[in-house]
Order: C-alpha cells, then structure tokens, then sequence
C-alpha cells in the first residue's frame, strides 16, 4: 500500500472541553487507485487528511496512531521533512481556489513557486513548467494565461489551475478535499474527468473528500463513510453503493434524489443531526437517529461500540445481523420500485 492509515485518533483541547474529531479510523490506498470518503460536516474527513499533510497544530492537538506514506512514518517526522514532501509527494487540492491562490501573484508564478522549491531549478525552467502543466489540465491558451491573476480565470479555471499547482511536482498521494462543491454540474463533470484520465497517466493514489455520493460513484474505487469521527462502513464503491449495510450510508443514500421516484416526492434527510464531538453518544455514535435500533434493543446499540470488521472487504460498524441488514435494504428497493 502507498498511503497506509492505522487507529489514527485526532483530539483538540479546548476551553469546552477535549473534542474527539477522530477516533481509531484505519484504511489503506494504493497507487492508481482513488479512495472516497464521505460523511455529513464534521465527520472528521477533512481533520483526517490535515493530519495526513502534517497541518494541524502541536498545541491544541493531540495525535496518535500511524500514518506511513510509501513506508515512511509521518506522524513522527521532523517539520522540516513534512516540508519537503508537501508538494512534492503529498499535494492537495482545497476546496475554495479562490481563497488558496494569492491574489497579489499570478497562476504561472503561483505554480512555477512550488516547482523551484521541491526541485532547484531556474525561473525559466519553472515557468515552462507552469505552462505545460496549465495546458494539461487544458487550460486554453497557457502561454497568455500563464501570466494572469485568479480574479481573471473562471471558477472552473481556478479548479483546474488548482490541480496543476497540485500536480506540478508529480506527487504519489493527492487529496482532493470537496474539489466540484462551487462548480456547476457540467464543470464539476470536467474536472471529474480530468482527474481521471491524471490518475491513469501518472498513477497518482487520490483521496477524494466529498458528501457527495454521486461524485463517489463516478470517481472512487473504494469509499470509506465516517460519521462522528469514525469509519462505519468501508467496501468497493459497488458493494457500498449498491449493497450498503449500515444505517447511516442507508440514510445517505435515501437522502439523494434517484430517477426512480416521483417528481413530487420529498427526498428523505437523516433525521436528527450529528452529535457533540465533546460528548460522543455511547455505543454506537448513529443510535440517537438510527430508526433500526428497536430491532436489536437499547441495551445493545448503547453498550459497546460496534468496530468495524472486517479489517479487509466489505465491512460495517453496526451490530444488526447482516441477513437482517439484506431484509430491510429488499425491502426498501421494493417499496422505490412500487
């Protein structure tokens, strides 16, 4: 595996208390392949990939675990290493370009910067570099843009020139943090597709952060689905979208729209909302909103917390048997068909 993940736990100390943003989540992803992962705001996704970059601060957190990238360990390497595989074999791309590039300098230079840190090379040679990469991201005409400002690109454009900062330096691992959540339907397709045809290329692993399950089913290989902080159901993006055993991805999914129902047909949201990440529910986080927990009884879904298993293949956190978890997913196919 390239980027391995084990019992990472991230905690922040704060003057309410000690919020748990992560807890004991492990996963694997491995060169050419794109793992999504997907939850409702303050999952935990985002705190996850921030300890993968090395981002967040001593101070306030608090970080345990392993995270070791082509067989280097990251959560103990000195500052000045995590500087040099940021850009260089670890980029990301954030979710607002407009906000991540600065205003005061250009794309090409913005881009050429990070290729003269991570390999020595001259002004000229860093800006021809900007331009090929401008081009293969297709943006049109990089000889003229190369020198315009993000205000002059269009949202799509900024994405795209995003990516090329991001890939300039040809990097193992990229994180595509809510990459599309600005751009219209047919520019977040785009941009789908050039990640896509970048990964064959070049064989780069992605983790694509994302609550969109439609974006996950067009691009991941693997999805991983957090809630509160934790992985409660982890498989092929085929067994997790087509055959989903926990309550909450049950939840996520009936949330979308689908081709299937009547066009006056409300959607159905999760009902209730995530928990305090300071007081985390017992037992398993979902059951203050699961609409299952009466099948196996209080006492169950609030005593130990269910682990996900198994540590390979398809897996969920949640103690329903998983013939009854096949029952209740028929049925409700049946009643969308009906």
């Amino acid at each position: 595996m390239y980027l391995e993940v084990n019992d990472l736990t991230v905690d922040f100390h704060t003057e309410d208390g000690v919020v748990h943003a992560v807890g004991g989540l492990s996963f694997e992803v491995e060169r050419g392949s794109t793992l999504g992962i997907v939850g409702e705001s303050g999952s935990g996704k985002s705190v996850t990939n921030l300890a993968v970059l090395g981002l967040h601060n001593p101070e306030t957190a608090q970080i345990s675990g392993s995270i070791t990238l082509d067989g280097q360990e990251l959560l103990t390497a000195s500052r000045s290493t995590m500087e040099r595989l940021r850009g260089n074999k670890i980029a990301m791309i954030f979710q607002d370009p407009l906000t991540s590039l600065s205003p005061f300098h250009t794309v090409g230079a913005q881009i050429a910067e990070v290729y003269r840190k991570h390999k020595g090379v001259s002004k000229s040679v860093a800006r021809d570099r900007a331009i090929e990469m401008l081009d293969r991201v297709g943006i049109p005409q990089p000889k003229l843009r190369v020198d315009e400002y993000p205000h002059q690109f269009s949202g799509g454009m900024r994405q795209r020139a995003m990516i090329a900062m991001a890939l300039v330096c040809d990097p193992g691992l990229l994180i595509a943090d809510e990459p599309t959540t600005a751009l219209d339907v047919t520019v977040q397709a785009q941009i789908l597709d050039l990640l896509r045809e970048l990964q064959e290329q070049t064989g780069t692993a992605i983790i694509l952060v994302t609550h969109d399950l439609g974006v996950v089913a067009s691009t991941a290989h693997e999805v991983l689905v957090m809630y509160a902080g934790r992985a409660v159901e982890r498989g092929t993006m085929r067994e997790v979208l087509r055959e989903p055993r926990h309550p909450y991805t049950w939840g996520l999914l009936g949330s979308m729209p689908s081709l299937r129902q009547a066009v006056d047909e409300p959607l159905r949201p999760v009902r209730g909302t995530p928990p305090s990440l300071i007081n985390v529910p017992r037992g398993c986080p979902f059951h203050p909103r699961c609409d299952f927990m009466e099948l196996l009884g209080r006492e169950v879904c609030t005593g130990e917390r269910p682990e996900l298993s198994p540590h390979r293949g398809h897996g969920d956190a949640c103690y329903l048997p998983l013939k009854q978890k096949t029952e209740i997913r028929e049925r409700a196919a049946g009643k969308e068909k009906t």
